[in-house]
């Protein structure tokens, strides 16, 4: 497509995978973002010689991101080293730990002395989901979503009751699982980003095949090198980026999107493009871009989504290390239901929270100062809460911080050197968040492909959207495949 223009609003995940696609295809692409470095929700932050994550801190589904790469003649580890984690991640239960362990077989083991007969049924449970894994990845993700034909597939129709749409996840691994403990486990990837269990199709088991088979892994340097190593990818395809740059309007003419207005350095200055992806919050590019007669969906609408969670989060750093951490540790020491319940239904702080940690010092000496600690620290709670304030997030950190000298059996607190809290107020401030959320819209049978907002503008032919309240979804994996499917869309658009 010689000479056609694209802006991109944002350079997170999505907005960077747009923008590379969109550059191999022949577009002139230029990004624009609010931040000083790209990544978007994916940025890291430096201080007193630790280096933070700001926000994913997991890396799952690895055959995305090769395919990724691949897509323009590259590799992975052109960009970073991965290592796989093992233990993927350790659980702290009520009265005991359990290390997940990378070999699966080793899992197995566990399960069998948790559940007898646990073991097989695991096989079975991962059987199912290598198959939704295959099909709702290939089949699935990588749909517009535009029109409900789009399904009409002879393998989506066939399986449709093998990929358990219409079952909820908790059923699905009731079916398999009796003991609580497992049962938790098996439910960890849906309540953490997306549901409640018994709200979450039980397609999502994929998420357990991503998990198990799939494994963890760490990209030395953090997640944050891959962001750069989009970066570097989207510059050697000629795409061009303008940062610490605020869009503030997109300018229209006769129901079409002809370019931006945007804010740097206190100027004010105008770009025309012949299409625009809006990789930033669906919801402000809406509300706050566009003019009301522009506008897909009315206020009303996004109330009434049903919003994945926002996170209480905490990037601390230690004057020593800790003798008995791994790399990812789930607190699963207090009631999962409970959590859950104040997450989802009553939408209130939670009494006595599951929380999540991060320690990449254990994997990777570069992210914190010799013979200390990096740690991030997160707790799911449900977005929009009134009374965000420092106080608040200090009597959590506090309480989370007990709970783990406890669970550790050594002390923290008093090796603190370095404390930085981020909450609602600042997922709103940073990203222009839709109620602050952190991980998009839930995974709700309501609110899956053709039910999730469109990745194109119902007002303006030429604008489309990218990212996590779009198809397919929250998560990194998601967002690579978002801005793929965005640029096959235009491509599409200028082409018919």
């Amino acid at each position: 497509m010689p000479n056609k223009k694209a802006i991109v609003i944002g350079s997170g995940f999505a907005g960077l995978s747009a923008a590379s696609f969109l550059a191999q295809k022949g577009w002139n692409v230029t990004v624009v973002e609010k931040h000083s470095t790209p990544g978007g929700r994916a940025r890291s932050y430096s201080a007193e010689g630790f280096t933070f994550d700001m926000g994913p801190s997991w890396y799952w589904m690895p055959d995305i991101f090769d395919r990724y790469f691949a897509s323009f003649g590259k590799k992975t580890s052109d960009f970073y080293t991965l290592e796989r984690l093992d233990p993927s991640y350790r659980v702290y239960w009520p009265d005991g730990l359990t290390d997940i362990p990378a070999d699966y077989d080793a899992l197995k083991n566990i399960f069998e002395s948790i559940e007898p007969g646990s073991a097989k049924a695991l096989d079975k449970f991962l059987e199912e989901a290598a198959y939704k894994y295959e099909v709702g990845i290939h089949k699935l993700v990588f749909k517009p979503s535009q029109s409900i034909t789009e399904f009409i597939d002879p393998q989506l129709l066939t399986g449709i009751f093998k990929l358990d749409v219409f079952s909820s996840m908790k059923k699905h691994v009731a079916k398999y699982f009796k003991n609580p403990r497992i049962a938790e486990l098996m439910e960890f990837p849906v309540l953490f980003l997306g549901a409640l269990p018994e709200k979450t199709p039980a397609l999502y088991s994929l998420m357990n095949y991503a998990d198990i088979k799939g494994g963890t892994w760490y990209p030395q340097g953090g997640m944050v090198k891959i962001a750069e190593g989009m970066y570097q990818l989207a510059l050697s395809l000629g795409v061009q980026f303008i940062f610490n740059t605020e869009v503030k309007s997109i300018t229209t003419i006769s129901r079409k999107a002809t370019g931006i207005k945007a804010l740097q350095n206190d100027h004010e200055w105008q770009m025309d493009a012949d299409v625009i992806v809006a990789a930033a919050d669906y919801h402000h590019v809406e509300t706050k871009l566009l003019t009301p007669d522009n506008r897909t969906y009315t206020e009303a609408y996004w109330n009434s989504r049903v919003m994945a969670p926002s996170c209480l989060l905490y990037y601390v750093g230690l004057n020593k290390k800790l003798k008995n951490i791994t790399h990812h540790s789930l607190f699963f020491d207090s009631s999962f239901a409970k959590h859950g319940e104040e997450i989802y239904t009553t939408k209130e702080w939670p009494t006595d929270p599951l929380f999540y940690v991060s320690a990449t010092s254990v994997t990777d000496n570069t992210v914190a100062p010799a013979g200390c600690e990096n740690l991030f620290l997160l707790i799911p709670v449900a977005s929009d809460l009134k009374g965000d304030t420092e106080e608040v997030r200090k009597k959590y950190f506090d309480t989370i911080i007990k709970r783990m000298e406890n669970k550790l059996g050594e002390p923290i607190a008093n090796a603190i050197t370095y404390y930085k809290s981020f909450a609602i107020s600042d997922f709103k401030n940073e990203y222009h968040s839709f109620k602050g959320n952190a991980y998009g819209l839930a995974n709700t049978l309501l609110q899956t492909a053709v039910l999730k907002p469109s990745c194109r503008s119902k007002k303006l032919g030429n604008l489309f959207y990218a990212g996590q309240l779009t198809v397919p979804g929250p998560g990194v994996p998601p967002s690579l495949i978002s801005g793929e499917v965005v640029a096959n869309e235009i491509v599409k658009f200028f082409n018919s």
